[in-house]
């Protein structure tokens, strides 16, 4: 596949670290950001590159040439071939697509050159293959989706909505933030040559292309979520982040065709205050050290995952949409904390029969209901998770128990659900107060 990278870019928050480079060539351990994302890229295959240039090009073109070339700071050679589209002018996110439409391929990659990405793009071809999509986005939670623009999925991955940044929300959302790579069919490119015939040259790819495609069937727009690190270096704090992971080998952990390691939580009593059983959004409430505790996972080689046992729906006491509004308050109130979740999976079944507005398909005796292992089998397939250097935390005797039964590590809390009575016969390896106390027993394994 061939991949276009928008390397363009000024800077200007950046000004005190570029100088008088381009914002894509600012260094990570001695290389230029721009060529980190052509290794990724060439790890994957990928190795015919369009770089779309602007401020300072002749810099870009300087140090790759086309790519045949040894590099001035590895001396080894990029092994690549570049090409060039050079903006005289602006033509915003989207512009050049149109420009180059006779260059592309069926379907290529687009990525922005403020990125450091560390990704398994196979894993996002075949994605966006297998859903025979238009545009494909690269979608992961943040730590400020607060103030990020917001993609709104249905259930099959579909991007349905658009929640901008800087706009005033009355809803809770799930945390899914756009990352700024694609997969794209080339008609997106002519679909912006037609908007630049009709006289506009600048084209925004959010605003111009993709939101105003979600409506129509002609193209299928969908959201590839991934736990993978993608983080820009848009100030230089940021820039001290993604450089900081670089060096600890965060970076190249998350990357999807390596195992992964991850932190497995209970939902009620664990991340959200108990209740009993809970059925209405109003009951959602964090735990005080909750959001605490998943910003430590967040910022390991952990991911975080929540595996949890909703009866409710199947009780006929919550329903589906119901159960989404939960989990979406529950995302927005750890997101307003700079905490976020790499996954979340439940279980809606009830082998018990007898509840009145009971739904009697769901009444069955399931391989996914805790503490049998069908969720933590289906989180691990769709991460790439090696149980074995995993963990589980929950505040049950049938929580240790499920991380026994897969294999895992565990640690039990004192605090949730009070009544821990252990018909499962298990011994956790570890017991904590709260969350935050748990995540700290394991980081500091």
């Amino acid at each position: 596949m061939q991949a276009v990278i928008m390397a363009g870019g000024k800077g200007t928050r950046l000004s005190s670290v570029t100088k008088d480079i381009p914002k894509p060539m600012v260094q990570i351990d001695g290389k230029p950001l721009l060529e980190h994302q052509i290794d990724n890229l060439k790890e994957n295959g990928i190795t015919d590159i369009i770089l779309v240039t602007g401020y300072l090009g002749n810099v870009i073109k300087d140090y790759f040439g086309n790519g045949s070339g040894i590099s001035p700071s590895t001396d080894k050679p990029f092994g690549v071939n570049i090409s060039y589209y050079s903006e005289e002018t602006p033509l915003g996110t989207a512009g050049a697509l149109g420009k180059i439409k006779d260059r592309l391929q069926e379907d290529f990659i687009l990525l922005f050159g403020d990125l450091f990405t560390c990704i398994d793009y196979r894993r996002f071809i075949d994605f966006h293959k297998t859903k025979n999509a238009a545009a494909t986005l690269f979608v992961h939670p943040n730590s400020h989706p607060y103030d990020s623009d917001i993609v709104i999925t249905d259930g099959d991955s579909r991007i349905v909505g658009w929640l901008y940044k800087n706009t005033e929300r009355d809803e809770y959302y799930k945390n899914l933030v756009n990352a700024g790579i694609y997969v794209l069919d080339r008609k997106i490119a002519e679909y912006v040559s037609r908007i630049q015939r009709g006289g506009k040259e600048k084209v925004d790819l959010e605003k111009d292309v993709i939101t105003e495609l979600l409506d129509g069937k002609a193209y299928n727009i969908y959201g590839y979520q991934s736990s993978e690190y993608v983080k820009d270096l848009g100030t230089p704090e940021r820039l001290e982040t993604v450089t900081k992971d670089y060096f600890s080998g965060i970076c190249q952990k998350r990357n999807l065709s390596n195992k992964q390691k991850c932190i497995f939580l209970d939902r009620d009593g664990t991340v959200n205050k108990y209740v009993g059983f809970l059925r209405t959004v109003d009951q959602m409430e964090l735990v005080p050290t909750a959001a605490e505790a998943v910003r430590k996972i967040n910022g390991s080689e952990y991911l975080a995952v929540i595996i949890t046992n909703q009866p409710v729906i199947a009780r006929g006491e919550c329903g589906f949409e119901e159960l989404e509004r939960i989990h979406n308050k529950m995302y927005t109130l750890l997101g307003n904390e700079g905490a976020y979740l790499d996954g979340l999976y439940y279980c809606p079944h009830h082998p018990e029969s007898g509840f009145e507005g009971e739904v009697k398909e769901l009444k069955i005796d399931c391989d996914c209901r805790k503490p049998k292992t069908g969720l933590l089998k289906k989180a691990a397939a769709d991460l790439n998770i090696d149980l074995g250097q995993s963990w589980f935390i929950g505040d049950t005797y049938q929580d240790i128990q499920t991380g026994k039964n897969a294999g895992m590590k565990t640690v039990l809390l004192s605090s949730g659900d009070e009544n821990k009575t252990n018909k499962y016969d298990c011994t956790p390896d570890h017991i904590a107060k709260n969350l935050n106390e748990a995540v700290e027993i394991i980081l500091n394994q």
